[in-house]
């Protein structure tokens, strides 16, 4: 079967020239994947798409439909082709395979054509020039046919052919017959013993002699007479220290010893005899020469003529060496290596001198010369070595006879003695004696301690007079136990010293000069010393005795200084005064011997005396196993001065503060040993009742306490006798330990507190037991104990005040009927710490307890995981209500009642804004002033204020903060809040507010100080002090009643304040957060004036009669129902539309009738005017008070609902203004501010004219031509709206008029760009200048405002988008400052600026487009419309240059005549400006985005910046003042709108 071929593709190198690219079959080139190729259609479809998006809003409809249909019909073309595209790829495989099939069948053609083509050139080129060569056949016939070749000359094999060789098996039979010969030759000759170690073999014999020479014999013939033949000589003899591996023997040498011995062997008889002498003799020499050459070297290399000298050297004979020439002997010390002058044939002997014994010198023989390794050193040293263990034995048998009973130990090269001097003793401890190698001199040390100063001396005296030997053994005994002691006090915190510096030496004889002890300081108590005394025994003169003496000293600068007598007591803490002379000298005041068998033998604190040296009795053997003995110390730790030191540190502090305790009469049970001896422990048995005046008990004064002074007027907590013996039963022991802090090792008391169980439960996982622990922690390193003591009463008085507010707590909230439960949880008590959780999800707590620094409670407020604790601001106006009210139960019910209103004030906004009211000052958005738990005041950039105060049932009041609670007259720092009255009402829930108030609540123009309670005003501490209680109580749980309870059955009495005017008269009404019955408040109420009939209906003056103390409104305060009905014709979508009498939206209107407040009560809810007249009358009667001035200051019940409502951020009203959320009670106060700001600038400013409005709360000027009226917007009052009306012309004085499209555009731009948020004053400025300019300039500005508000009306023909700046930004040209007014008037020439943007194209981005701040100056006299320039000689920007070049040259030819050339000439601008590549990129951190249509907020700020972005902008109307500095200098950048208008 032929062979299947290889497809073309896995041939090698067949594809490499001869397939055409991409025909290989393997991955085709220029293909693309199909996911690819549909990313790319895709992505081309969503650009077309996106540049369309662009394009189309500049062309006409017409434009647009046709380039729709084209995008269409490419997209339908381009998918058409990739569903084909699609449909073919599912028969893929079938093509592929043949065309794998075509491409084999190409490979196999190009083969075949290939083969044919090198065949053919081979025959016509490679083969035509072929050619063999002639051979030799005879001589291949031979040598194919015989193998040989026989015709070579015969020559050849007679000179070069060797003649055949023996066999090998001729070879081995002659070498046996040899061996055999040799050996009969041995063994019938003389052989020497030396010579009696050889072996025979291949026909020779060989004899070896160890470490001299090697030498190989033969015989050439089986005769008896045939001499020995001498084959080899090898010398043994090496020097492996001075040879450098090189031989000792030159080669010819040898062949000289060679042809000596050979002539010596003929016809000798005892040829092997001589052969062993002269290679002997040789090699002895030898061996001497070696030996003297090292000796010589090691003396010129590392030894000196005083260690080591050749004294005689014989060559071949003997070679004399001297060494340790310092010591001073008879014979001194040499050796001597020679040769045996008896025996010849005897290897090298060593001799010494003096002698040693027999065997030591065979050893040092063996070790040195008859070794392999041939050393003077090894044999010098070993030498040295055998002296020196000589000499160390010596010295051992002396030392033997003065310490009985140690254990000795001589070992070690070179020989150490080492003599243990205490027992026990470390070996480092030891004295190790051993001997200089080169010297012969005694040496000795301690290694542990080196610096030792005896270790000299008792050198000296070994190696001269040894009869001071024991004396120094003794003194370095002493020495040794001196730093074992301070070894010891290491790691404790007492320094050992051996001398202190006494004036005068005390009389004790312990203390005197030359004994033998120890000073110990201790750091902690610097006026106590320690003194140990050092005795040897007298039995074991290597054992000490300790013993120990307690010692109190003061300190004194000189004999003058006279020591207080309080410094002898037992325990004394002297401390030194401040003083110019430090005081370094020490005077003994009193000693005190320790018994150390008591002291060291307490409880648990055994210490083992038994000396580690002493072995077992017979009567050990039953003792307990190693396991249960005590811990064996190591030899340098003394235990008996640990413990003792231990003792001292531990008990000294305990033994203080017991003393203090009984100077402050508390009882304890004074120092104890605890279980198992853990620790030291201290047990008060019972701590006094706070309030007593312990210092007084300490001194002995029996006057009464006083308490101490608070910062606040509250009183302290009275502790009732019932809960203070609870208490008591509570205490089951109280514990003072003494501890060391790991991070700081600082020690400390810890006092232990165990308590049972406690009367409030917690939650906690940690306090379910009935074991309850409180751990207090003090330092001691002051050692003012008093001080301890004290911090130890004020804790106690800490768990014994909170206890007081618990044990009634508790019992209130096993109540259910309170639903304390449902209020609150009790996270943790600790008797220290109250946490209290609470909120709806129970997760914000809130922590109480007893601060002893303000004599009275704290409370601390945490936020928990998804809510934040707003408490933490009238933090000290709850405490204060806890310290005077001294019950955890009001506290619950306020915290439960606040904490929505809370969390809703604490949404409002509190960074500070720049450009309110000057630019650069920053101002405060919002300002929380809480001033009772109940009442708080928001102040509004520190003009406005609002006065909340938080009710029961869920409610919350609101009045104006402006309006003073005692008098008539107003706050000087704050502003009322026109229509706050009316705004507040739209939130108002009237069927919850009536649940919650009293019938005769309504709004009074009288002092507001009658319609508030008396709880959380300037009056409230002594209110509630004097029974009041908080509001909130009538929800859950009724409190004593007394008439000034304000929440409760009874009216307060509403006589005012000292302070306040004694004219005012007495508001009738009781408070507005009672909660009783309708028949109680009626029948409660003041008899101050007699109650009105209409006191449910709410109308100005319908609290009281009128009468000469009650004056009613007067007939101007009432207002007309609403504007003309001019704008609401033209604007259907206006607000204005709401004011009109016909809609029934509007508030108070006499088409929607507010219902009843108690419905059935129709006897005094009748008006005297009639049914009908009487509800219109009354409703305009509301709607009159609600905008009245005075209406503010009149509270308003809301809902806690309605004031999140109130404060919670939120999308803005008007869908046009697209700013960030805020809250509505902002959007209203900004816009209440810009009003009055706006009346400001009309009455500052020459060129506005005010107008009287009837409307309340209207804003009415008229300028050139224009008549202009500002109001809140009436359905939400959240945004200020400006209604313009053109002005009849006059008949002396024409004015241009402008369309009612022109007068649209400009109120849109006021709402969305003026007057939105951030509410700025300085935009006002801005735009009323613009109103005030003639009529056909006017008319050019409305076109830019229009153009602004609609970029698409500009066509496909600009290049920029145009926003005008109200406000000066800070990236323009420093013309005006910063924040400022950017309009600019004067001589007959207006200034303003404008941002222009670049239109993206090419695909670009808004973030990548430039933009610039233009300052246009415009020239009404002359019609000239250019760029402002500075008159410095600055160079302006390339942009700046351009635009000022492009309006020069529009004002030269582009100027038409009767036309205001403003409009023209910016639209020329944005359509020619072209765009220079020198112009910066904007910074990463500008928002850039793209221009916004109608509705869309552009402004330019200070600090913020919103609409399509200015430069130095921010994106977030509160951004704090860190980050609102002006960036001058930077290029103008175009940003999103994120903010809303300016």
């Amino acid at each position: 079967m032929a062979p299947t071929p290889l497809p073309l593709e896995q041939m090698p190198g067949a594809s490499a020239g001869y397939l055409p690219a991409g025909q290989e079959g393997g991955p085709r080139i220029n293909t693309m994947s199909m996911s690819v190729l549909i990313d790319f259609i895709i992505q081309r479809t969503y650009h077309e798409l996106m540049v369309l998006a662009e394009l189309l809003p500049r062309k006409t409809d017409m434009e647009r439909k046709v380039e729709i249909y084209a995008y269409a019909a490419r997209t339908r073309h381009l998918f058409t082709r990739l569903n084909a595209l699609v449909k073919w790829g599912n028969s893929v495989s079938k093509v592929d395979k043949s065309s794998q099939i075509m491409s084999f069948l190409d490979k196999q053609n190009m083969l075949f054509v290939e083969t044919a083509d090198m065949l053919a050139r081979m025959s016509r080129e490679t083969l035509v020039r072929a050619r063999l060569p002639n051979f030799h056949i005879p001589a291949a016939v031979e040598v194919l046919t015989t193998g040989t070749y026989n015709r070579l000359p015969t020559c050849i094999r007679e000179r070069i052919v060797p003649p055949d060789a023996i066999t090998p098996a001729e070879k081995k039979q002659t070498l046996l017959r040899l061996n055999q010969v040799i050996q009969h030759r041995l063994v019938t000759g003389k052989l020497l013993p030396q010579m009696r170690e050889f072996r025979i073999r291949n026909g020779r014999v060989t004899f070896e002699v160890k470490h001299e020479f090697s030498v190989a014999l033969t015989v050439m013939g089986d005769s008896p007479n045939v001499p020995w033949r001498l084959l080899d000589i090898d010398i043994l003899v090496e020097d492996k220290e001075t040879g450098d591996g090189k031989s000792l023997v030159h080669a010819l040498q040898v062949n000289y010893i060679h042809q000596l011995i050979q002539a010596r062997l003929v016809e000798n008889t005892n040829a092997l005899s001589e052969v062993y002498n002269c290679l002997h003799y040789f090699c002895q020499s030898l061996q001497l020469e070696v030996l003297y050459t090292q000796t010589l070297r090691l003396n010129y290399e590392r030894l000196d003529d005083n260690n080591i000298t050749v004294e005689e050297y014989v060559p071949g004979v003997k070679l004399t060496v001297s060494y340790w020439r310092d010591l001073k002997s008879e014979l001194g010390y040499r050796l001597t290596v020679q040769s045996d002058p008896s025996e010849i044939g005897r290897p090298l002997a060593v001799v010494h001198v003096p002698s040693l014994g027999a065997k030591e010198s065979a050893e040092v023989a063996d070790r040195a010369v008859r070794s392999d390794h041939l050393s003077m050193e090894r044999l010098i040293v070993h030498t040295v070595y055998i002296r020196s263990v000589s000499r160390l034995s010596d010295l051992k048998l002396e030392f033997q006879a003065f310490l009985k009973d140690v254990d000795f130990n001589l070992q070690g090269t070179p020989a150490i003695l080492t003599v243990p001097v205490l027992s026990p003793c470390l070996r480092a401890e030891q004295i190790h004696i051993t001997i200089d190698t080169h010297t012969g001199m005694f040496r000795c040390h301690v290694p542990k301690h080196l610096d030792c100063p005896i270790t000299d001396d008792m050198q000296d005296c070994l190696n001269g007079d040894r009869s001071k030997l024991p004396a120094l053994l003794s003194e370095l005994r002493y020495w040794i136990t001196h730093r074992r002691c301070e070894k010891t006090l290491q790691h404790l915190p007492a320094t050992a010293i051996e001398t202190l510096p006494f004036l005068t030496l005390p009389e004790q004889e312990l203390l005197q000069a030359g004994r033998h002890k120890i000073y110990v300081k201790l750091h902690r108590h610097p006026n106590i010393i320690l003194v140990v005394q050092l005795k040897e025994k007298s039995a074991m003169p290597n054992e000490m005795e300790y013993t120990f003496h307690l010692g109190f000293v003061v300190f004194q600068k000189d004999e003058s200084d006279v020591v207080d007598d309080s410094a002898k007591q037992l325990v004394s803490i002297v401390t030194q005064p401040p003083s110019e002379i430090p005081k370094f000298y020490t005077k003994l005041m009193r000693l005190i011997e320790f018994d150390t068998f008591v002291a060291t033998h307490g409880p648990g604190t055994e210490v083992d005396e038994i000396s580690p040296h002493k072995r077992k009795s017979n009567g050990d053997i039953l003792a307990p196993p190693a396991k249960q003995q005590k811990t064996i110390f190591p030899a340098y730790f003394i235990p008996e001065l640990a413990h003792v030191v231990a003792m001292c540190d531990e008990k000294i502090p305990f033994l203080n503060l017991a003393q203090t305790l009984s100077k402050h009469r508390i009882p304890h049970s004074g120092l104890q040993v605890e279980a198992n001896a853990t620790s030291l422990v201290l047990k008060i048995l019972a701590l006094p009742k706070p309030g007593t005046n312990q210092a007084a008990a300490a001194t002995g004064d029996s006057k009464p306490a006083t308490a101490p002074a608070s910062s606040t007027s509250t009183a302290m907590p009275k502790i009732e006798s019932h809960v203070w013996d609870d208490l008591m039963r509570r205490v089951l022991s109280i514990s003072v330990r003494s501890q060391t802090n790991k991070n700081s090792q600082v020690r400390i008391w810890v006092v232990e507190f165990v308590f049972y169980s406690t009367p409030l439960q917690s939650t906690h996982q940690k306090e379910q037991g009935n074991r309850r622990t409180v751990y207090l922690t003090y330092e001691q390193a002051n050692h003012d104990f008093s001080k301890t003591v004290e911090d130890l009463l004020n804790d106690w008085s800490k768990i014994v005040y909170l206890y007081t507010l618990v044990h009634d707590f508790s019992e209130q909230l096993r109540n259910k009927r309170l639903s304390l439960g449902d209020m609150l949880v009790v996270k943790s008590y600790s008797y220290v710490n109250l946490l209290l959780g609470y909120g709806p999800k129970k997760e914000v707590t809130c922590n109480i307890y007893w601060s002893v620094q303000s004599h009275g409670f704290r409370l601390t407020f945490v936020g928990g995981i998804s809510a934040v604790n707003a408490h933490s601001m009238m933090r000290d106006q709850l405490a204060q209500h806890l310290n005077q009210q001294h019950s955890l139960t009001s506290i619950a019910h306020i915290l439960h009642e606040t904490y929505n209103p809370m969390s809703s004030i604490a949404k409002l906004p509190v960074l500070p804004l720049l450009g309110i009211p000057r630019p650069q000052v920053p101002v405060l958005s919002f300002c929380m002033l809480p001033q009772s738990p109940c009442l708080m005041r928001l102040t509004y950039q520190a003009v406005y204020c609002l006065e909340l105060r938080f009710r029961a049932n869920r409610l919350v009041s609101i009045r104006d903060g402006a309006s003073s609670r005692f008098e008539r007259n107003v706050i000087e720092e704050f502003t009322p809040i026109q229509g706050l009255k009316a705004f507040l009402s739209k939130y108002v829930d009237e069927s919850a507010v009536y649940r919650g108030r009293a019938p005769h609540d309504d709004d009074n123009p009288l002092s507001p100080m009658g319609m508030e309670d008396n709880y959380g005003g300037p009056s409230s501490v002594a209110g509630v002090g004097a029974g009041g209680s908080s509001p909130f109580l009538g929800a859950g749980m009724r409190g004593p009643q007394s008439p000034r309870d304000s929440g409760l059955r009874f009216p307060a009495p509403h006589t005012p304040p000292s302070s306040s005017n004694p004219h005012t008269p007495a508001s009738p009404h009781p408070s507005a957060g009672g909660g009783g019955s309708s028949a109680q408040s009626h029948a409660n109420f003041n008899l101050t004036s007699p109650p009105a009939p209409h006191l449910p209906h709410q109308s100005p003056g319908g609290l009281m009669p009128s009468s000469p103390l009650n004056p009613q409104p007067s007939p101007h305060m009432v207002h007309s129902p609403g504007p003309n009905t001019l704008y609401m014709q033209s604007h259907q979508d206006s607000p204005f539309t709401a004011m009109s009498p016909a809609n029934n939206n509007w508030p108070g209107s006499p088409s929607m009738p507010r219902p009843s407040p108690r419905p059935g009560q129709s006897p005094e809810h009748k008006s005297t005017g009639g049914g009908a007249q009487g509800v219109g009358g009354a409703d305009r009667g509301t709607r009159g008070t609600l905008n009245r001035p005075w209406a503010g200051a009149v509270p308003t019940l809301l809902t806690h609902e309605a004031l999140e409502t109130l404060c919670r951020p939120s999308p803005h009203p008007n869908k046009d203004i697209n700013v960030a959320d805020m809250s509505p009670l902002e959007r209203f106060l900004g816009c209440v501010y810009m009003r009055r700001q706006l009346h400001r600038n009309i009455q500052s400013e020459e060129t506005l004219t005010a107008l009287n409005s009837t409307e309340p709360g209207v804003v009415l000027f008229k300028v050139d031509g224009l008549q202009c009226q500002v109001m809140l917007n009436p359905m939400h009052m959240q945004s200020l709206h400006l209604k313009v009306t053109q002005l009849p012309p006059m008949p002396d004085k024409p004015t241009f008029q402008l369309s009612p499209d022109d007068l649209l555009v400009i109120e849109q731009y006021f709402d969305t760009r003026v007057a939105a948020p951030p509410y700025r004053p300085n935009a006002l400025h801005s735009i009323c200048r613009l109103l005030n300019q003639p009529g056909h300039v006017l008319k050019d500005f409305v076109q830019i405002m229009r153009l602004e508000m609609k970029p698409e009306l500009g066509g496909d023909q600009l290049k920029w988008t145009v926003q005008m700046c109200m406000r000066m930004p800070p990236s323009a040209l420093p013309i005006v400052p910063i924040g400022n007014a950017c309009v600019v008037l004067g001589r007959m020439k207006i200034l303003f600026f404008l941002q222009i943007t670049r239109i993206p194209y090419n695909g670009k981005d808004w973030k990548d487009s430039p933009s610039l701040v233009l300052p246009i100056v415009h020239d009404i006299g002359s019609n000239v419309t250019q760029v402002a320039e500075r008159r410095e000689q600055i160079a302006p920007s390339p942009m700046m240059a351009a635009a000022s070049a492009l309006l020069r040259r529009f004002t030269d030819f582009g100027v038409q005549q009767n036309q205001c050339s403003l409009f023209p000439a910016i639209t020329d601008l944005l359509t020619n400006l072209p765009l220079t590549t020198d112009l910066p990129p904007p910074p990463s951190n500008q928002a850039i985005g793209p221009p916004v249509g109608a509705g869309v907020g552009v402004g330019v700020g200070v600090g913020v910046g919103v609409g399509v972005g200015v430069v130095g902008a921010s994106p977030n109307p509160m951004m704090p003042m860190q980050q609102l500095q002006p960036q001058v200098g930077h290029g103008p950048q175009l940003g999103p709108n994120p903010g809303g208008p300016q």
